[in-house]
Protein backbone atom coordinates (compact mmCIF):
# COMPACT_ATOMS: atom_id res chain seq x y z
CA UNK A 1 0.00 0.00 0.00
CA UNK A 2 1.40 3.43 -0.98
CA UNK A 3 2.41 5.93 1.67
CA UNK A 4 0.25 9.00 2.06
CA UNK A 5 2.61 11.90 1.44
CA UNK A 6 1.98 15.53 2.46
CA UNK A 7 0.49 17.71 -0.29
CA UNK A 8 1.38 20.91 -2.09
CA UNK A 9 -1.54 22.60 -3.88
CA UNK A 10 -0.81 24.96 -6.77
CA UNK A 11 -2.48 28.20 -7.71
CA UNK A 12 -4.84 28.04 -10.65
CA UNK A 13 -2.97 27.97 -13.96
CA UNK A 14 0.45 27.26 -12.35
CA UNK A 15 0.62 23.59 -13.33
CA UNK A 16 1.93 24.17 -16.87
CA UNK A 17 5.64 23.78 -16.09
CA UNK A 18 5.06 20.42 -14.38
CA UNK A 19 2.84 19.27 -17.24
CA UNK A 20 5.86 20.08 -19.42
CA UNK A 21 8.04 17.93 -17.13
CA UNK A 22 10.23 20.71 -15.74
CA UNK A 23 11.84 19.27 -12.56
CA UNK A 24 11.58 22.41 -10.39
CA UNK A 25 8.57 24.00 -8.70
CA UNK A 26 8.97 27.61 -7.59
CA UNK A 27 7.41 28.93 -4.40
CA UNK A 28 5.36 31.57 -6.24
CA UNK A 29 3.24 28.82 -7.81
CA UNK A 30 2.08 27.41 -4.43
CA UNK A 31 -1.43 28.11 -3.13
CA UNK A 32 -1.21 26.00 0.04
CA UNK A 33 0.79 23.22 1.62
CA UNK A 34 0.36 20.70 4.41
CA UNK A 35 1.69 21.70 7.82
CA UNK A 36 3.41 18.30 7.97
CA UNK A 37 5.94 19.37 5.32
CA UNK A 38 9.51 19.50 6.61
CA UNK A 39 12.80 20.24 4.86
CA UNK A 40 13.70 17.33 2.55
CA UNK A 41 10.51 15.32 3.03
CA UNK A 42 8.67 13.65 0.15
CA UNK A 43 5.65 15.65 -1.01
CA UNK A 44 3.00 15.20 -3.69
CA UNK A 45 2.00 18.14 -5.87
CA UNK A 46 -1.59 18.74 -7.00
CA UNK A 47 -3.26 21.25 -9.27
CA UNK A 48 -5.86 23.69 -7.94
CA UNK A 49 -8.61 21.27 -9.03
CA UNK A 50 -6.92 18.43 -7.09
CA UNK A 51 -5.31 16.53 -9.99
CA UNK A 52 -2.05 14.75 -9.17
CA UNK A 53 0.99 16.27 -10.95
CA UNK A 54 4.21 14.96 -9.41
CA UNK A 55 6.08 13.56 -6.40
CA UNK A 56 9.00 15.58 -5.09
CA UNK A 57 11.43 16.47 -2.34
CA UNK A 58 10.17 19.56 -0.49
CA UNK A 59 12.55 22.39 0.38
CA UNK A 60 12.32 25.83 1.94
CA UNK A 61 13.41 28.43 -0.59
CA UNK A 62 12.62 29.77 -4.03
CA UNK A 63 12.70 26.25 -5.48
CA UNK A 64 10.15 24.70 -3.17
CA UNK A 65 10.10 21.23 -4.75
CA UNK A 66 12.44 19.16 -6.91
CA UNK A 67 10.60 16.52 -8.88
CA UNK A 68 11.42 12.84 -8.43
CA UNK A 69 8.54 11.32 -10.40
CA UNK A 70 5.69 12.47 -12.60
CA UNK A 71 3.91 9.19 -11.80
CA UNK A 72 2.30 8.51 -8.44
CA UNK A 73 4.61 6.11 -6.63
CA UNK A 74 6.55 5.49 -3.44
CA UNK A 75 10.03 6.97 -3.14
CA UNK A 76 11.46 3.80 -1.65
CA UNK A 77 14.47 1.55 -2.19
CA UNK A 78 12.96 0.20 -5.39
CA UNK A 79 12.67 3.75 -6.75
CA UNK A 80 16.40 4.41 -6.24
CA UNK A 81 17.33 0.97 -7.57
CA UNK A 82 15.45 1.68 -10.80
CA UNK A 83 16.74 5.23 -11.25
CA UNK A 84 20.40 4.39 -10.66
CA UNK A 85 20.20 1.24 -12.81
CA UNK A 86 18.74 3.39 -15.61
CA UNK A 87 21.66 5.81 -15.26
CA UNK A 88 24.07 2.86 -15.33
CA UNK A 89 22.53 1.56 -18.57
CA UNK A 90 23.12 4.95 -20.24
CA UNK A 91 26.82 4.88 -19.28
CA UNK A 92 26.99 1.32 -20.55
CA UNK A 93 25.66 2.54 -23.91
CA UNK A 94 28.38 5.21 -23.82
CA UNK A 95 30.90 2.34 -23.44
CA UNK A 96 32.18 3.69 -20.14
CA UNK A 97 31.51 0.54 -18.11
CA UNK A 98 34.52 -1.76 -17.72
CA UNK A 99 36.53 0.33 -20.19
CA UNK A 100 40.30 -0.11 -20.07
CA UNK A 101 40.87 3.32 -21.63
CA UNK A 102 38.65 5.31 -19.23
CA UNK A 103 37.99 4.30 -15.62
CA UNK A 104 36.51 7.60 -14.41
CA UNK A 105 33.02 8.83 -15.35
CA UNK A 106 29.83 10.39 -13.99
CA UNK A 107 27.16 7.85 -13.12
CA UNK A 108 24.39 10.20 -11.93
CA UNK A 109 24.05 13.81 -13.08
CA UNK A 110 21.26 15.23 -10.89
CA UNK A 111 18.26 16.44 -12.97
CA UNK A 112 19.85 14.96 -16.10
CA UNK A 113 19.22 11.52 -14.63
CA UNK A 114 15.99 12.34 -12.82
CA UNK A 115 17.61 12.60 -9.38
CA UNK A 116 17.79 16.32 -8.49
CA UNK A 117 20.43 17.15 -5.91
CA UNK A 118 22.49 13.98 -6.46
CA UNK A 119 25.89 13.61 -8.14
CA UNK A 120 27.68 10.26 -8.32
CA UNK A 121 31.13 9.95 -9.91
CA UNK A 122 33.00 6.69 -10.40
CA UNK A 123 36.76 6.46 -9.87
CA UNK A 124 37.85 2.91 -10.70
CA UNK A 125 35.81 0.85 -8.21
CA UNK A 126 34.93 3.72 -5.87
CA UNK A 127 31.68 5.68 -6.13
CA UNK A 128 31.95 9.25 -4.82
CA UNK A 129 28.59 10.83 -4.07
CA UNK A 130 27.98 14.53 -3.54
CA UNK A 131 24.55 15.62 -2.34
CA UNK A 132 23.10 19.13 -2.62
CA UNK A 133 19.62 18.79 -1.07
CA UNK A 134 18.27 17.69 2.29
CA UNK A 135 15.91 15.21 0.61
CA UNK A 136 18.73 13.36 -1.10
CA UNK A 137 20.84 13.53 2.04
CA UNK A 138 18.13 11.68 3.95
CA UNK A 139 18.22 9.03 1.20
CA UNK A 140 21.95 8.22 1.43
CA UNK A 141 21.41 4.66 2.64
CA UNK A 142 19.03 3.90 -0.23
CA UNK A 143 21.49 5.46 -2.70
CA UNK A 144 24.34 3.34 -1.34
CA UNK A 145 22.20 0.18 -1.50
CA UNK A 146 21.17 0.95 -5.08
CA UNK A 147 24.83 1.32 -6.08
CA UNK A 148 25.84 -1.93 -4.47
CA UNK A 149 22.88 -3.63 -6.13
CA UNK A 150 24.58 -3.21 -9.54
CA UNK A 151 27.07 -6.08 -9.39
CA UNK A 152 28.55 -5.29 -12.79
CA UNK A 153 30.19 -2.14 -11.37
CA UNK A 154 32.14 -4.24 -8.84
CA UNK A 155 32.23 -1.39 -6.34
CA UNK A 156 34.71 -1.67 -3.49
CA UNK A 157 33.87 1.63 -1.78
CA UNK A 158 31.18 4.32 -1.60
CA UNK A 159 32.40 7.70 -0.32
CA UNK A 160 30.01 10.48 0.71
CA UNK A 161 31.54 13.90 0.03
CA UNK A 162 28.61 16.13 0.94
CA UNK A 163 29.84 18.23 3.85
CA UNK A 164 30.61 21.36 1.79
CA UNK A 165 27.55 21.11 -0.43
CA UNK A 166 25.26 20.63 2.60
CA UNK A 167 26.62 23.61 4.57
CA UNK A 168 23.57 25.73 3.70
CA UNK A 169 21.33 23.21 5.47
CA UNK A 170 22.35 24.24 8.97
CA UNK A 171 20.09 21.64 10.57
CA UNK A 172 22.08 18.86 8.91
CA UNK A 173 25.49 17.94 10.28
CA UNK A 174 27.37 16.31 7.43
CA UNK A 175 30.81 14.76 7.64
CA UNK A 176 32.54 13.20 4.65
CA UNK A 177 32.75 9.46 5.21
CA UNK A 178 32.87 6.04 3.61
CA UNK A 179 29.37 4.56 3.56
CA UNK A 180 30.88 1.30 2.33
CA UNK A 181 34.45 -0.02 2.11
CA UNK A 182 37.54 2.15 2.42
CA UNK A 183 39.92 4.18 0.24
CA UNK A 184 41.26 2.18 -2.69
CA UNK A 185 43.52 2.82 -5.67
CA UNK A 186 43.11 6.46 -6.69
CA UNK A 187 45.06 6.38 -9.99
CA UNK A 188 42.42 6.47 -12.70
CA UNK A 189 42.69 6.41 -16.49
CA UNK A 190 41.03 8.85 -18.88
CA UNK A 191 41.47 8.25 -22.61
CA UNK A 192 44.60 6.27 -21.78
CA UNK A 193 46.16 9.03 -19.62
CA UNK A 194 46.76 8.41 -15.90
CA UNK A 195 45.54 10.78 -13.19
CA UNK A 196 45.95 10.55 -9.43
CA UNK A 197 42.64 11.81 -8.02
CA UNK A 198 42.20 12.90 -4.41
CA UNK A 199 38.42 12.72 -3.95
CA UNK A 200 38.77 13.42 -0.24
CA UNK A 201 40.70 16.72 -0.54
CA UNK A 202 40.15 17.78 -4.16
CA UNK A 203 37.54 20.15 -5.60
CA UNK A 204 34.03 18.84 -6.38
CA UNK A 205 34.35 15.04 -6.29
CA UNK A 206 38.08 15.25 -7.05
CA UNK A 207 38.32 15.75 -10.82
CA UNK A 208 36.51 17.72 -13.53
CA UNK A 209 35.14 14.78 -15.49
CA UNK A 210 32.84 16.98 -17.57
CA UNK A 211 35.79 18.21 -19.67
CA UNK A 212 36.89 14.74 -20.87
CA UNK A 213 35.81 15.15 -24.53
CA UNK A 214 37.09 18.75 -24.66
CA UNK A 215 40.48 17.68 -23.33
CA UNK A 216 40.58 15.03 -26.03
CA UNK A 217 39.82 17.64 -28.71
CA UNK A 218 42.70 19.79 -27.46
CA UNK A 219 45.21 17.16 -28.62
CA UNK A 220 44.22 17.93 -32.23
CA UNK A 221 45.66 21.45 -31.80
CA UNK A 222 48.65 20.90 -29.47
CA UNK A 223 51.41 19.17 -31.43
CA UNK A 224 54.60 21.26 -31.52
CA UNK A 225 52.72 24.23 -29.98
CA UNK A 226 53.41 26.45 -26.99
CA UNK A 227 50.41 25.89 -24.70
CA UNK A 228 49.09 27.80 -21.69
CA UNK A 229 46.60 26.03 -19.41
CA UNK A 230 45.02 28.69 -17.18
CA UNK A 231 43.13 27.69 -14.01
CA UNK A 232 44.94 24.39 -14.49
CA UNK A 233 43.93 22.65 -11.22
CA UNK A 234 45.49 19.14 -11.35
CA UNK A 235 46.70 19.58 -14.93
CA UNK A 236 44.01 17.85 -17.00
CA UNK A 237 44.37 19.93 -20.16
CA UNK A 238 48.14 20.14 -19.66
CA UNK A 239 48.59 16.37 -19.72
CA UNK A 240 46.57 16.03 -22.92
CA UNK A 241 48.74 18.69 -24.60
CA UNK A 242 51.91 16.95 -23.47
CA UNK A 243 50.51 13.63 -24.67
CA UNK A 244 50.01 15.25 -28.09
CA UNK A 245 53.69 16.30 -28.05
CA UNK A 246 53.31 20.01 -27.44
CA UNK A 247 56.62 21.89 -27.60
CA UNK A 248 56.01 23.60 -24.25
CA UNK A 249 53.20 23.62 -21.68
CA UNK A 250 52.74 26.16 -18.91
CA UNK A 251 50.11 25.56 -16.24
CA UNK A 252 48.79 28.38 -14.03
CA UNK A 253 46.65 28.11 -10.90
CA UNK A 254 46.66 29.98 -7.59
CA UNK A 255 46.56 26.71 -5.62
CA UNK A 256 49.91 25.27 -4.54
CA UNK A 257 48.16 22.02 -3.64
CA UNK A 258 46.83 21.76 -7.21
CA UNK A 259 50.40 22.28 -8.43
CA UNK A 260 51.53 19.27 -6.38
CA UNK A 261 48.75 17.14 -7.88
CA UNK A 262 49.56 18.27 -11.43
CA UNK A 263 53.28 17.51 -11.05
CA UNK A 264 52.39 14.10 -9.63
CA UNK A 265 50.17 13.42 -12.64
CA UNK A 266 52.92 14.40 -15.05
CA UNK A 267 55.33 12.00 -13.32
CA UNK A 268 52.75 9.23 -13.74
CA UNK A 269 52.76 9.66 -17.51
CA UNK A 270 56.09 11.06 -18.70
CA UNK A 271 59.74 10.38 -17.95
CA UNK A 272 60.43 13.99 -18.89
CA UNK A 273 58.10 16.77 -19.97
CA UNK A 274 58.54 20.32 -21.20
CA UNK A 275 56.23 21.65 -18.52
CA UNK A 276 56.27 24.34 -15.85
CA UNK A 277 53.60 25.11 -13.25
CA UNK A 278 53.09 28.63 -11.90
CA UNK A 279 51.21 28.94 -8.60
CA UNK A 280 49.93 32.42 -9.45
CA UNK A 281 46.72 34.31 -10.08
CA UNK A 282 45.77 33.81 -13.75
CA UNK A 283 44.85 37.47 -14.34
CA UNK A 284 48.22 38.59 -12.95
CA UNK A 285 50.06 36.00 -15.04
CA UNK A 286 48.33 37.07 -18.26
CA UNK A 287 48.97 40.75 -17.60
CA UNK A 288 52.69 40.15 -17.00
CA UNK A 289 53.04 39.31 -20.68
CA UNK A 290 56.38 37.49 -20.42
CA UNK A 291 55.45 34.77 -22.94
CA UNK A 292 53.07 34.42 -25.86
CA UNK A 293 51.37 31.14 -26.71
CA UNK A 294 49.99 29.29 -29.72
CA UNK A 295 47.23 27.62 -27.70
CA UNK A 296 45.53 28.97 -24.56
CA UNK A 297 42.95 27.21 -22.39
CA UNK A 298 40.74 29.29 -20.07
CA UNK A 299 38.73 27.08 -17.72
CA UNK A 300 37.96 29.29 -14.70
CA UNK A 301 35.73 28.43 -11.73
CA UNK A 302 32.16 29.72 -11.85
CA UNK A 303 32.19 33.52 -11.79
CA UNK A 304 28.38 33.61 -11.31
CA UNK A 305 26.75 31.03 -9.07
CA UNK A 306 23.56 33.07 -8.79
CA UNK A 307 21.61 35.41 -11.05
CA UNK A 308 22.55 38.36 -8.83
CA UNK A 309 26.22 37.93 -9.84
CA UNK A 310 25.71 38.05 -13.62
CA UNK A 311 26.87 41.66 -14.12
CA UNK A 312 30.07 41.18 -12.15
CA UNK A 313 30.73 37.83 -13.84
CA UNK A 314 30.23 39.34 -17.29
CA UNK A 315 33.01 41.84 -16.60
CA UNK A 316 35.26 39.08 -15.24
CA UNK A 317 34.80 36.81 -18.27
CA UNK A 318 35.24 39.73 -20.68
CA UNK A 319 38.49 40.89 -19.05
CA UNK A 320 39.87 37.35 -18.90
CA UNK A 321 39.15 36.62 -22.56
CA UNK A 322 40.45 40.04 -23.61
CA UNK A 323 43.82 39.36 -21.97
CA UNK A 324 44.05 35.92 -23.63
CA UNK A 325 43.01 37.14 -27.10
CA UNK A 326 45.47 40.02 -26.82
CA UNK A 327 48.32 37.69 -25.79
CA UNK A 328 47.82 34.74 -28.11
CA UNK A 329 50.11 34.34 -31.14
CA UNK A 330 48.88 35.01 -34.68
CA UNK A 331 46.69 32.12 -35.89
CA UNK A 332 46.42 30.90 -32.32
CA UNK A 333 43.77 28.61 -30.84
CA UNK A 334 41.81 29.64 -27.74
CA UNK A 335 39.71 27.15 -25.74
CA UNK A 336 37.49 29.27 -23.48
CA UNK A 337 34.86 28.05 -21.02
CA UNK A 338 32.24 29.12 -18.50
CA UNK A 339 30.77 26.70 -15.96
CA UNK A 340 28.49 29.38 -14.47
CA UNK A 341 24.92 28.09 -14.70
CA UNK A 342 23.62 31.67 -14.56
CA UNK A 343 25.55 32.54 -17.77
CA UNK A 344 23.80 30.87 -20.70
CA UNK A 345 25.62 30.01 -23.93
CA UNK A 346 24.23 33.00 -25.82
CA UNK A 347 25.39 35.45 -23.17
CA UNK A 348 28.79 33.74 -22.97
CA UNK A 349 29.24 34.04 -26.72
CA UNK A 350 28.30 37.73 -26.52
CA UNK A 351 30.87 38.26 -23.75
CA UNK A 352 33.62 36.64 -25.83
CA UNK A 353 32.55 38.79 -28.80
CA UNK A 354 33.02 41.91 -26.65
CA UNK A 355 36.48 40.73 -25.60
CA UNK A 356 37.51 40.05 -29.21
CA UNK A 357 36.27 43.47 -30.32
CA UNK A 358 38.14 45.15 -27.48
CA UNK A 359 41.34 43.31 -28.44
CA UNK A 360 40.80 44.25 -32.11
CA UNK A 361 41.66 40.75 -33.37
CA UNK A 362 39.89 38.81 -36.13
CA UNK A 363 38.35 35.79 -34.38
CA UNK A 364 36.52 32.77 -35.81
CA UNK A 365 34.55 30.07 -33.94
CA UNK A 366 35.76 26.55 -34.75
CA UNK A 367 33.83 24.51 -32.16
CA UNK A 368 31.01 25.10 -29.68
CA UNK A 369 31.49 22.83 -26.67
CA UNK A 370 29.50 21.50 -23.74
CA UNK A 371 29.86 18.88 -21.01
CA UNK A 372 30.71 15.24 -21.73
CA UNK A 373 27.77 12.91 -22.54
CA UNK A 374 27.91 11.20 -19.14
CA UNK A 375 26.67 14.59 -17.86
CA UNK A 376 23.35 14.41 -19.75
CA UNK A 377 20.95 17.34 -19.94
CA UNK A 378 17.23 16.69 -19.64
CA UNK A 379 15.50 18.25 -22.62
CA UNK A 380 12.90 19.53 -20.14
CA UNK A 381 15.59 21.22 -17.99
CA UNK A 382 17.83 23.41 -20.18
CA UNK A 383 19.36 24.88 -16.99
CA UNK A 384 21.32 21.62 -16.77
CA UNK A 385 23.60 22.78 -19.58
CA UNK A 386 25.99 24.54 -17.23
CA UNK A 387 29.26 24.10 -19.19
CA UNK A 388 29.70 26.34 -22.22
CA UNK A 389 32.83 26.40 -24.36
CA UNK A 390 34.15 27.91 -27.57
CA UNK A 391 37.25 27.02 -29.58
CA UNK A 392 38.40 30.16 -31.34
CA UNK A 393 40.87 30.79 -34.16
CA UNK A 394 42.57 34.13 -33.54
CA UNK A 395 44.17 35.63 -36.62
Amino acid sequence: MQNSYPKIILKKGKERSLQNFHPWLFSGAVLSQDKALTEGCVAEIYSSDNNYLATSHFHHGSIVARILSFEKREIDQDFFNQKILKAFELRKNLQLINSKETTVFRLVNAEGDGLPGLIIDIYNNTAVIQIHTAGMFESREKIKNALLNISEMKLEAVYDKSSNSMEKHTEIVSQNSYLFGEKKNNVVIENGIKFSVDWEEGQKTGFFIDQRENRNLLMQYSKNKKVLNAFAYSGGFSLYSLHAKAALVHSVDSSKKAMEWANQNIELNFKSASHEYFALDTFDFLKRGEENYDVIILDPPAFAKHLSAIDKATIGYRNLNYEAIKRINKNGILFTFSCSQAIDKNLFRKIVFMAAAQAKRDVKILHQLTQAPDHPISIYHPEGEYLKGLVLYVE
